[in-house]
């Protein structure tokens, strides 16, 4: 978890980056491209790695779905939260844009209680409510110093929930591998579409920085997938949060960002509100799978 927290960090830098030079929707495209490039050799080489005929074959089997239509409209969702999450870092301070990044659990917790159904008791709706007190703190939409950036900023963590309802939803009949191929190979055409309306031919070390946000990206989340297979959320989310002090110290040296106290503060109260959320998550998840044994052997008694 902390190298994929590194390598999630290092991205957005990154683009950061690459923001610089080149238009939002273009760096949003080779993200997604370089980043396809580097996820086929990890899901090629198990396949290879068993020797026999038909390599492409048995891969393709492995990758097949039957809920072709619910990808597009999770892919479709997910580009626009990912144009918006990019527009903000490379347009907002990096210790704002990725604090308010972190209030996507809060509105994971909504919709899946919209969405799903799912029961969300008293304590957990306390902690979505101080989680929204921090987004406030952060964007101030009473002072002087409000911008409507940041309302982009927090777009990108509510189309982010409605993407991990989705994914959650999909993963109910697709492994994981088959969930991350269709949505690069669905990304990269989604995001090029729009990029040739402002298509601007990288020059020098942009390209660096765009091929590094592709690596890095798909490398941070096979690291982020292994790491909840190892551990518990719970104990795995306050890892997550070393990526804030990673991005604002890059934001201090190389963008000559300073940190503001209400970020600081409306950050603690996000992260705080994130950790509880996750280790009550975690916490009932426990709950049901020792309970289910017990449950399933009732009709025998």
């Amino acid at each position: 978890m902390l190298a994929s927290t590194f390598g999630f960090g290092l991205m957005a830098i990154c683009i950061r980056l690459a923001s610089q030079t080149e238009p939002t929707w273009e760096v949003a495209f080779f993200r997604n491209a370089f980043g396809l490039l580097s996820l086929l050799p990890m899901l090629l080489w198990p396949v290879l790695r068993q020797g026999g005929q038909r390599p492409l074959a048995r891969f393709a089997a492995h990758v097949r779905t039957t809920q072709l239509p619910r990808y597009f409209i999770r892919c479709g969702i997910g580009i626009v939260s990912m144009f918006c999450g990019f527009w903000a870092i490379g347009h907002l301070p990096l210790a704002q844009a990725i604090s308010l990044a972190y209030s996507s659990p809060i509105f994971i917790t909504i919709a899946a209680a919209l969405w799903l159904g799912e029961r969300v008791r008293l304590r957990r709706w306390a902690a979505v409510a101080a989680g929204f007190v921090g987004v406030l703190v952060i964007v101030q939409p009473w002072s002087h110093a409000f911008t409507g950036g940041t309302l982009v900023a927090v777009g990108a963590a509510m189309m982010n929930a409605l993407v991990a309802i989705q994914i959650k939803q999909l993963s109910r009949v697709d492994k994981a591998d088959t969930i991350v191929f269709w949505t690069y190979v669905l990304w990269v055409p989604m995001s090029l579409l729009p990029a040739l309306f402002v298509w601007h031919p990288p020059q020098g070390i942009a390209w660096l920085w765009l091929a590094l946000s592709g690596v890095l990206g798909t490398v941070g989340q096979v690291l982020w997938t292994r790491a909840l297979k190892l551990g518990e959320v719970s104990a795995l989310t306050p890892i997550s949060f070393v990526q804030l002090p990673i991005v604002t110290l890059a934001g201090w040296l190389l963008f000559a960002e300073a940190v503001d106290g209400d970020t600081l503060l409306g950050a603690a109260i996000i992260l705080s509100a994130t950790f509880y959320i996750a280790q009550r998550e975690a916490r009932l998840a426990r709950q049901a799978a020792s309970q289910a044994p017990s449950e399933a052997a009732k009709p025998g008694e």
